[in-house]
Parts: C-alpha cells; structure tokens; sequence
C-alpha cells in the first residue's frame, strides 16, 4: 500500500513540475497604485506594531477594505520623500 502512495505522489510531483503558469503582459497587470501594511513594514523595516503605530498617527492618508489596509503609494512616497 504505500508504494502506491509513493507512485502517487511522484506522479503529482511530476506533473507540479511540469506545470507552468504563463507570464502576463504588462498591459493586463498595471502599475502598483496602493501598499499593504506588509509592505509598508518590508519597506520601512519595521515591525508589525510599529507600522500599525504609524497608521494611526495618519502620517498619510490610508484606507481599509475589509480588515486589511491599503495605502496609496503616492501618499506614502511623498511622506517618505518629505523633509519634516
């Protein structure tokens, strides 16, 4: 029996490898106009609780959809680029 689960699971493994997922042309996929909490931490190389911190003092403008934030990159760009 587990031989056969071996087959099978090479079997899925090959066909996994096999797989490819075609590039989208650059026309379909637009510019990024907004950042995620994530990447404003990646960004700033911050923690999570700082960059939440940072969103609550409205340093920038952002808005949530959901429970998840967004900020538009325009905003955050000019707020990083600033001389405050």
């Amino acid at each position: 029996m587990s031989e056969f689960i071996e087959e099978i699971r090479e079997e899925l493994a090959k066909k996994v490898e096999e797989q490819t997922i075609p590039s989208l042309p650059e026309k379909i996929l637009p510019e990024k106009r907004c950042y995620t909490a994530d990447e404003i931490q990646a960004i700033l190389g911050i923690c999570r609780k700082s960059t939440y911190a940072l969103l609550r003092r409205k340093e920038f403008h952002w808005f949530k959809i959901g429970t998840n934030y967004r900020i538009p990159k325009k905003s955050f760009d000019e707020w990083l680029n600033s001389e405050k």
